[in-house]
């Protein structure tokens, strides 16, 4: 370049005039060198990335799912019900041979109809000492436990998220008066209370039902929502107070309360959605702490009426045979043992998705 063209140019650089050819469109090639697009995402799609790679918590979702739509729909297609005593027919004696059949064993009316050539649905788990199918009775009470599991713990949800966001949010006497409870809560024995507990509310509830639409359900079962909805809240609350404590120190939540927000506005709208992560996570791992404790009840005598079954229930009633029927006892406590496997699997899989303390 000369001297000249050196003076040109830097006589152009100076002059206030504006370059046209620096607002010429860019190509299509030119604004895909230049430009690299993240896709938009948010902290909860965030979360499901990251749970999709770990492959222990995705496994034990699908378990948990397989377990849960085989309760929902398989009776309804199932040829035997889960009360249905088979020897039992009306105007017929008493057929003893149904009673205590092993796995894919059948009874001597049974055979007799296969030897004449008609076809007869299995007893894949065999039948019990009333000759009920065994198998319906542990997909049945497979059903009651994950349903007492997941509405008792709505119940402790909806409990802990109400007393943790007022001890968090008022603070002061009302924070040490909740406090205080949970701590009282906390010194009983546990499982002493839930015993003591069920043992009289299963009689005193028993009367009190009879002709009302909860007579279904059960003392039994009612007494168990009772007791989670005394007892287990506690935990829930704490952690509630805990995040609202730290929350609510924040420059959104005082610049809503000098606007003139409400505290029940500000707790709704604030403070319990930016906690929303850690309450689905404690509520995951509640799940199968309530499926546990409804399974010793029920073997402890405590848990569904009969002849509704559980499979702590199913458990308890396998005992008495259980040096000729070990499986009876053996395949409701793999159920058990699956399905809280897989629930705490799960919890921990959500914990490190979703827990940002855990996320670089």
């Amino acid at each position: 370049m000369t001297e000249g063209s050196k003076v040109n140019e830097n006589i152009k650089n100076l002059s206030m005039q504006v370059n046209l050819d620096d607002f010429i469109p860019a190509t299509a090639e030119e604004k895909e060198y230049m430009v690299q697009m993240r896709p938009s995402t948010t902290a909860f799609k965030d979360g499901i990335r990251r749970l999709r790679k770990n492959k222990v918590a995705m496994v034990s979702f699908y378990i948990i799912v397989i377990i849960t739509l085989a309760a929902i729909f398989v009776p309804m297609f199932w040829p035997y019900k889960y009360e249905m005593m088979l020897g039992m027919q009306p105007g017929k004696p008493v057929d003893a041979t149904f009673n205590n059949l092993k796995p894919f064993e059948y009874s001597t009316t049974e055979q007799a109809l296969r030897d004449q050539g008609q076809s007869v649905f299995p007893h894949i788990f065999g039948t019990d000492s009333a000759g009920r199918d065994y198998f319906i009775r542990v997909v049945y009470g497979t059903r009651i436990s994950l349903a007492v599991g997941f509405f008792a713990s709505i119940i402790v949800l909806v409990i802990g998220l109400l007393v943790g966001s007022v001890s968090g949010y008022a603070g002061g006497k009302v924070d040490m008066v909740i406090m205080r409870i949970v701590d009282i809560i906390y010194s009983l024995p546990d499982m002493l209370m839930v015993i003591l507990l069920a043992s009289v509310l299963k009689m005193t509830l028993a009367s009190k039902l009879e002709g009302t639409p909860l007579a279904k359900i059960g003392s039994n079962i009612i007494s168990l929502f009772i007791i989670f909805a005394l007892l287990y809240w506690v935990s829930m609350a704490r952690l509630v107070r805990g995040q609202i404590l730290s929350l609510r120190e924040q420059e959104y939540v005082l610049a809503a309360q000098a606007a003139g927000a409400k505290g029940s506005w500000v707790i709704r709208k604030h403070l319990l959605p930016n906690c929303v992560s850690v309450i689905v996570i404690s509520t995951a791992l509640q799940i199968p702490s309530a499926i546990f404790t409804e399974s010793y009840l029920s073997f402890l005598g405590l848990g569904v009426n009969a002849p509704m079954p559980s499979l702590g229930s199913l458990a308890s009633d396998a005992l008495n045979g259980l040096s000729s029927y070990p499986y009876r006892l053996v395949i409701p406590a793999i159920v058990i043992s699956l399905i809280v496997l897989s629930l705490n699997l799960f919890g921990d899989g959500l914990r490190d998705a979703f827990d940002p303390k855990l996320n670089g």
